[in-house]
């Protein structure tokens, strides 16, 4: 069993009809040093038969207790020095993208982070995220929000915690802030690109109001509720 750099993490269940472009994007990446671990949903669909298209991926297939449960099964068997969450439907911007992460992270910096391009399921840009990353990134980065897209940031697998279940939409954006107060902002680097094309039907985008409110708890709960509620009321008046 060897260790590569980077763990490649993509949860499925029955994505078929997303899955293709995912598989297709990590396969054409011109940096080599990596695992693919698809965990799948014990998928009813093609699902499984499409993932064995990269035959250097690894495929588990099992029933789970929802998204993040599965996400708490890919850090549990990734091998990977870095994980990076490339859920179907995504994909990387160009096939040198890996090679950007590689190199920082071959550096040594703990978190290594990048731009995220919206898409529809054609592929075409719908536009960027309404927030960008940060230049410099601080455990007080995240008191405004989700800045960098779960998909375009990347983490030293051993400052990763598992993903509080008690969250079934925004628990991600919890886990974040808790891979950020790991570590130091010398240790984050901001790749400066645009990295993953981020698919817009994901399961938070079909529950904006229950991630909203998710997203409400996860922010009172770090940087306190008179924080959580100023941002709120920003949010709804349509400022940044």
């Amino acid at each position: 069993m060897t260790t590569p750099l980077i763990t490649i993490v993509t949860i499925t269940y029955n994505a078929e009809k997303e899955l293709p472009d995912t598989i297709k994007s990590v396969m054409e990446q011109t940096f080599h040093d990596y695992e693919h671990l698809i965990i799948d949903g014990a998928s009813t669909d093609h699902t499984l038969e499409i993932a064995r298209r990269n035959p250097e991926a690894r495929i588990i297939s099992e029933r789970d207790k929802g998204l993040y449960d599965a996400m708490n099964k890919g850090l549990a068997y990734a091998r990977g020095e870095y994980i990076l969450f490339l859920n179907a439907g995504d994909t990387f911007r160009t096939p040198d993208i890996l090679t950007l992460y590689a190199k920082e992270a071959e550096k040594g910096k703990d978190i290594i982070y990048a731009d995220t391009m919206i898409v529809d399921d054609m592929g075409n840009d719908i536009g960027p995220r309404h927030y960008s990353a940060p230049e410099i990134l601080t455990i007080d980065s995240f008191s405004k929000g989700m800045l960098i897209c779960h998909q375009a940031f990347m983490v030293r697998k051993e400052i990763a915690p598992p993903y509080d279940l008690q969250y079934r939409f925004s628990a991600d954006y919890d886990w974040t802030i808790k891979c950020i107060a790991e570590t130091t902002p010398e240790n984050c680097v901001n790749l400066q690109t645009v990295a993953i094309n981020y698919l817009s039907n994901g399961m938070t985008d079909k529950n904006k109001f229950k991630s909203l409110r998710e997203r409400f708890n996860v922010m009172s709960s770090h940087y306190g509720t008179g924080s959580a509620i100023k941002r709120h009321i920003a949010l709804l008046l349509g400022r940044r």
